[in-house]
């Protein structure tokens, strides 16, 4: 998704949201009583914004709060919106579990319980080969973003993560990098490359950012998303690679590329953060793994 069609989508989504404003009376309340219970429970904005979304859409098609539609209005708006092929199937997913922590929240558990059940679908990642990820990093001039770039595939961190990386997470000494809280809740420490030492030195001596170690247009403040999309996406472009490439992607690579040289699935599992093991099992499917011949565990039993 290029960085146009994101700042396209946070555009609809807030008129969206001013719409169901305007036209359904108390919808401004419920976002912020929303808003301010998601956000005491550790929920990020992004996810805020796609339930409130979703709900400002069924209550300006039902012209009333979610909470005073009937179970049979939601039904046939859920009905609707499988049999229309416009919306994606993450929009649907949305609304069902943006109506799911709405009833919670009302103390309607009855009703949340009700929601359909959401089928995730076994999508395999995007993975860029080695030979891919030299060209991708070799691509730029700029010192800053070829750091940014090589240390999101070096370490496996998610978009925010990154972002909000501060110098002091960063021990040299250990070679490590602690990663604070972020999805899932969980700090965890990642191996620091001991090729990017170096470069992160004379990246600091160039460019002294101050608290964050990607700053944005102002020193003590992280740089937004769309920049890191910006720079990914110009990489891309100029290394002539064809694959559709996010930040995430290379975080895939990262997990991917571990996994092809030896390192058992657990410590990639602690190393992306996963709670739960079935979901770094993903990369099982896209690693060229090199099979070996089974062989009875009687015979090394007793090294025949």
């Amino acid at each position: 998704m290029t960085t146009q069609r994101i700042t396209l989508k946070k555009v609809h989504a807030a008129t969206q949201i001013e719409k169901a404003c305007h036209e359904v009376q108390g919808f401004t309340t419920l976002s912020q009583d929303l808003e301010r219970t998601m956000t005491l429970n550790g929920y990020s904005k992004s996810t805020f914004t796609n339930y409130l979304r979703c709900l400002a859409y069924l209550s300006v098609h039902c012209k009333k709060l979610p909470q005073q539609t009937t179970d049979r209005e939601i039904e046939d708006y859920l009905l609707k919106l499988k049999k229309d092929f416009s919306p994606s199937e993450s929009y649907f997913k949305h609304t069902v579990y943006g109506l799911r922590f709405l009833f919670k929240f009302l103390d309607q558990k009855d009703r949340a319980i009700k929601m359909p059940r959401v089928r995730s679908r076994l999508t395999l990642p995007v993975v860029l080969s080695k030979e891919e990820c030299k060209r991708l990093f070799k691509a730029l001039d700029d010192l800053k973003c070829r750091i940014l770039l090589c240390l999101i595939y070096a370490t496996g961190m998610r978009l925010n993560e990154v972002r909000l990386l501060k110098w002091e997470d960063i021990d040299r000494p250990r070679q490590q990098i602690r990663i604070q809280p972020g999805k899932t809740r969980k700090s965890r420490c990642v191996m620091l490359s001991s090729y990017l030492v170096e470069g992160l030195i004379k990246y600091f001596r160039q460019y002294e950012p101050q608290v964050y170690v990607f700053n944005g247009s102002h020193k003590g403040e992280p740089m937004p998303e769309s920049s890191i999309r910006w720079i990914i996406n110009n990489a891309v472009s100029q290394s002539g690679i064809k694959k559709h490439v996010t930040p995430h992607t290379l975080r895939h690579s990262f997990a991917t590329h571990l996994l092809e040289d030896g390192v058992d699935i657990v410590t990639i599992k602690e190393l992306l953060g996963h709670s739960q093991l079935r979901s770094t099992l993903t990369y099982l499917h896209v690693a060229h793994l090199q099979r070996r011949n089974a062989h009875s565990p009687l015979d090394t039993l007793y090294g025949f």
